[in-house]
């Protein structure tokens, strides 16, 4: 902001001076050395002021994206079963680096603009208050269009949000079934139903455009106006000796600063508003409270045994609450022995599974586990009781070590010997030791560089790793070959001994 006001000075030194030149150059070094000082601070606070500013963006958008994916942990499974995976991701993504950068950067140059805006009008309001009331009375419109402008465009950032996550929900289901969509050539039916939701999206963009180039195109058109006033007032008064031809000078430079500036924030209140947007998404997820705690409750001093009771359940799903799933359901295992869980698919065998690992709670009745009520006990500890296999193993794209010491509660605790021990009870150390990396191979993304019996004896060695006094097996062998199938028998008959199992499979088991 020393620019101007030098400028009008080295001008009233110029034409106030023709006749001493010694004098005014005297002058003119005086005040180009200042100026090369303060030019030299400003670049340093510039400096500090961008490197400050970026590195805070990403801790703050670190900070963010870490509080949005533990409240993301910590809700029941019946939230999820309501929301969709492309939804959850474009939140944790797209609308915390909205946010972030909203807070640091942007923050940052709508304060550098506010500060030269205000810094400029008391320069104006210094050298002439009356051309300065003059050239900032288009303001104040200008300001209620903006707060119109700010509510408009967080509602409709909010709607590119929530369209944008239903984009991202049908690429991320198609891309990580796409074996599915080449074995049945659907390739085009695909593009053209993500075709069709990414449109959705750039007709909102549209809406927000025509907005934002009626808003910008105004505050531009103030800043011009600004400029023009300066330029005929300031004229009149130099003719009426009122104001130097230097003040003029550097009136109208502060007056294109300003103008400059009133377009900086356009643009910081336009990028405000659509973190408001974003945040109100995020915060949805950040201030909800989970229905179950994911820790908490009494943790039994001695050892489980395995009873388990089921007593007059009534079940209904949270994302189907009009149907009814299981209704008076009793069913006593004593510590031990293996129950069977037989029926057709969809008659709610799986569901007393989730019920035990307290996935959800019974409508109506309750879950005991050794004659105490899972909703009593800490959730961490039941699970720490219950090993899992389902008939859809899900293995994480890292090595089969990992996979299996998944499973632990303190994987850095595992032995090699307790892990290759592990492995051979559950029939994995048999192929493992034919891969060239052996436990440290690669088993891509669900596992999809193995086979469906090798993934589920890993699950198995996953369930196993930690000793569990129950056994829960979801149709674990089911969806494989007759080979398969023996190598997972084999493994189970061997791992269910000593212990209280509940196996649940259709008719056919």
């Amino acid at each position: 902001m020393a620019v101007p006001f030098s400028l009008g000075k080295v001008l009233d030194i110029i034409y106030t001076n023709n006749e001493n030149s010694d004098d005014a150059r005297q002058k003119l070094n005086k005040l180009c050395g200042i100026l090369i000082a303060v030019f030299l601070l400003g670049g340093i606070c510039n400096f500090g002021r961008v490197y400050l500013m970026s590195t805070s963006g990403y801790r703050m958008t670190q900070a963010l994206r870490l509080k949005v994916f533990s409240s993301i942990l910590r809700q029941e499974q019946g939230w999820f079963d309501n929301r969709s995976t492309g939804e959850l991701v474009n939140r944790l993504s797209s609308d915390t680096q909205i946010v972030g950068y909203a807070l640091t950067t942007n923050i940052s140059d709508g304060l550098r603009s506010t500060i030269m805006v205000l810094a400029g009008s008391g320069m104006m309001f210094y050298m002439s208050p009356k051309l300065a009331l003059v050239s900032l009375t288009v303001v104040p419109p200008v300001a209620v269009i903006a707060i119109i402008y700010g509510r408009y465009v967080r509602n409709i950032t909010k709607e590119v949000q929530d369209k944008l996550a239903a984009a991202s929900q049908v690429a991320e289901e198609r891309i990580s079934n796409m074996k599915t969509v080449k074995s049945f050539g659907r390739e085009s039916l695909e593009m053209d139903r993500y075709k069709c939701a990414i449109e959705k999206v750039l007709l909102l963009g549209y809406n927000e455009s025509r907005a934002r180039a009626i808003f910008f195109g105004m505050t531009g058109l103030t800043g011009n106006v600004i400029i023009i006033s300066v330029l005929y007032y300031g004229g009149v008064m130099v003719s009426a000796h009122d104001i130097t031809v230097g003040n003029l000078s550097s009136f109208l430079l502060y007056a294109a600063y300003i103008g400059v500036s009133l377009g900086g924030l356009s643009s910081f209140y336009s990028e405000l508003n659509k973190a408001v947007g974003a945040a109100t998404r995020l915060w949805e997820i950040v201030d909800r409270q989970p229905a179950m705690p994911v820790t908490g409750g009494s943790i039994p001093i001695k050892e489980p045994e395995g009873h388990i009771q089921f007593n007059d359940i009534q079940f209904k799903y949270p994302s189907r609450s009009n149907v009814e799933v299981l209704n008076d359901v009793k069913l006593d295992i004593s510590p031990g022995k293996t129950v069977a869980v037989v029926g057709p698919s969809g008659s709610g065998k799986s569901t007393l599974a989730a019920l035990l690992l307290r996935l959800y709670d019974p409508t109506k009745g309750n879950v005991l586990l050794d004659g105490q009520d899972v909703r009593n006990l800490d959730p961490k500890w039941i699970k720490r009781c219950i090993g899992t296999v389902s008939q859809e193993p899900v293995l994480f794209s890292c090595s089969i070590r990992d996979n299996i010491l998944y499973g632990a509660d303190c994987p850095e605790k595992i032995t090699e010997e307790k892990l290759t021990e592990v492995a051979k009870e559950a029939n994995v150390l048999e192929f493992v030791q034919q891969l060239p990396e052996g436990f440290n191979t690669l088993v891509g993304e669900r596992g999809i560089m193995l086979s469906g019996g090798q993934k589920q004896r890993i699950a198995i060695a996953r369930a196993l790793i930690k000793d569990p006094k129950i056994l829960l097996l979801d149709e674990a062998t089911s969806a494989l070959d007759a080979q398969s199938e023996s190598l997972v028998r084999e493994a189970l008959e061997r791992v269910m001994k000593g212990r209280t199992v509940l196996t649940i499979a259709n008719n056919k088991y």
